[in-house]
């Protein structure tokens, strides 16, 4: 299982980005896929998840109405929008896959319930 996030980067208050996580290696289509950020002093916290059909997607309360996941199966991509940015979404950003296809972890942001990560991809919000 290899899983790889992209497209962090620099951006001003209010601004936006777009994250992408690339998946191999495993059965694409029958797992759900969560978006995960280091916060310091908090650890790594659970920030969206969208389950393998796209039934069933989850954010945390700091980003909904902010930030939208989605997911092209064709293409083995996750993506995470983020638009109006604020400061304190500066992270590392992570994608994870849960260790069983056709399972929605319980709870969704539960750390232990995710068995693969990627590498992360740094968001910065500064002005």
């Amino acid at each position: 299982v290899q899983l790889q996030a992209s497209g962090g980067g620099l951006v001003q208050p209010g601004g936006s980005l777009r994250l992408s996580c690339a998946a191999s290696g495993f059965t694409f289509d029958d797992y759900g896929i969560g978006w995960f950020r280091q916060v310091p002093g908090k650890g790594r916290e659970g920030v969206s998840y969208i389950s393998s059909d796209n039934g069933r997607i989850y954010y945390a309360d700091s980003v909904k109405g902010r930030f939208t996941i989605s997911r092209d199966n064709a293409k083995k991509m996750v993506y995470l929008q983020m638009n109006s940015l604020k400061l304190e979404d500066t992270a590392p950003y992570y994608c994870a896959v849960p260790g069983r296809r056709w399972y929605d972890p319980n709870p969704w942001r539960g750390v232990a319930e995710y068995a693969y990560w990627g590498r992360g991809t740094l968001v910065t919000v500064s002005s």
